[in-house]
């Protein structure tokens, strides 16, 4: 049921909160009418000593941003960027008590991007106007076959760049002339970390964990990992269990091998001769394509394209090196850089225009 006429103008804030930076939009339905990001040095946010605690200095940076011309708005909704929360399918999702409950709690509270909620909520509740998360990083569609692992007691989990996925699933398939359930879609999104998923029917129903190690490596995650090395690792005494989980997201991948999570650093090393780059970048290009390869195969080698995204996604030698390999599966498709901004906007617009009904969040 819709808030409001369909015929409305409808205005909405979008908020994305991200470890080193707080990202501001403002829509007016499908078109962006102020954008603006504020970086966050890193000594600046070392003065708090967890995420939740960040709230209040949150909220004054985005008042500060919208005072010269949104202040006083009529907005019609906050959406954020939804962040830990349970398991949940994709859609658009009213921000309830059980949410801001998880999102505060200690599994949550380890990114930045559990505050999107919060932040929407505060803002929200000051308007009498609801708020709003889509699609957030554990959306999780899988298929039950592909939870399985060879241990019982370990099942695959996903957690992924699902807002990213599902904007450029859209768009390519719309490219290709086809409704998004009816494609068949491998979506890579290749940034700081990678998540390479099987997109059919509507759903990404196989996809990398792409927080907690598994598929390739990336600018600042390990990826997957001989077990038994990691385990050996584990009791070698060289590392502490904080070190050891930080290269699962954090200090693995080019950040190990090339002490730079910059993909033109390396890219600039290689053209200066550095073999050692030259390497790595070559196996990040071909540990992507292996994971595009298997993703083709859940889907039974029935794909019609490959969509290539993500900041990374700018690197013309990179995407050569992938599409060297991969272009006998499909087409290869480019949508470089990232639409959360819209696409945590066009979630919420579908809701006021009643397109769709928010969902309510209520894990089991």
């Amino acid at each position: 049921m819709s808030l409001d006429s369909p015929d409305k103008s409808y205005l909405i804030l979008v908020l994305n909160p991200g470890s080193t930076s707080t990202k501001i939009s403002v829509y007016e339905n499908e078109r962006e009418r102020f954008t603006a990001t504020v970086r966050h040095p890193a000594q600046e946010m070392a003065r708090f000593q967890s995420i939740p605690e960040q709230l209040g200095f949150r909220l004054e940076t985005v008042k500060k941003a919208l005072a010269a011309d949104w202040a006083g708005a009529a907005f019609d909704a906050a959406v954020g960027r939804g962040g830990l929360v349970q398991p949940i399918a994709s859609g658009t999702y009213a921000v309830n008590d059980l949410m801001l409950a998880d999102l505060r709690g200690p599994g949550a509270a380890r990114h930045a991007s559990s505050l999107g909620a919060v932040l929407a909520h505060e803002f929200g509740r000051e308007w009498g106007r609801p708020a709003f998360i889509v699609d957030p990083v554990v959306v999780d569609e899988l298929e039950p076959v592909a939870r399985v692992t060879g241990l019982p007691h370990v099942a695959r989990s996903s957690i992924l760049h699902a807002l990213n996925q599902k904007a450029v699933a859209r768009q390519c398939a719309a490219d290709l002339g086809l409704k998004y359930e009816q494609a068949r879609l491998v979506v890579a999104h290749l940034g700081g970390g990678i998540s390479i998923g099987a997109h059919r029917g509507g759903r990404i129903i196989d996809v990398n964990n792409a927080l907690t190690g598994e598929g390739p490596f990336s600018p600042e995650r390990c990826g997957g990992l001989a077990v038994a090395e990691v385990i050996n690792l584990c009791f070698s005494g060289r590392y502490t269990q904080a070190e050891l989980l930080s290269f699962t997201n954090k200090n693995g991948g080019l950040t190990a091998h090339l002490q730079t999570n910059d993909l033109r650093e390396c890219e600039n090393r290689i053209e200066r001769g550095d073999r050692q780059a030259a390497v790595v970048v070559e196996a990040l290009a071909y540990q992507v394509s292996k994971e595009i390869g298997a993703m083709a195969a859940v889907l039974s080698g029935r794909v019609d394209a490959i969509a290539l995204t993500g900041g990374l996604a700018y690197s013309a030698g990179l995407v050569a090196r992938i599409e060297g390999r991969v272009k006998a599966l499909a087409p290869v498709r480019l949508y470089p850089g990232e639409k959360e901004m819209e696409a945590l906007a066009l979630g919420a617009l579908r809701v006021l225009r009643g397109e769709e009904e928010a969902k309510v969040y209520a894990p089991c």
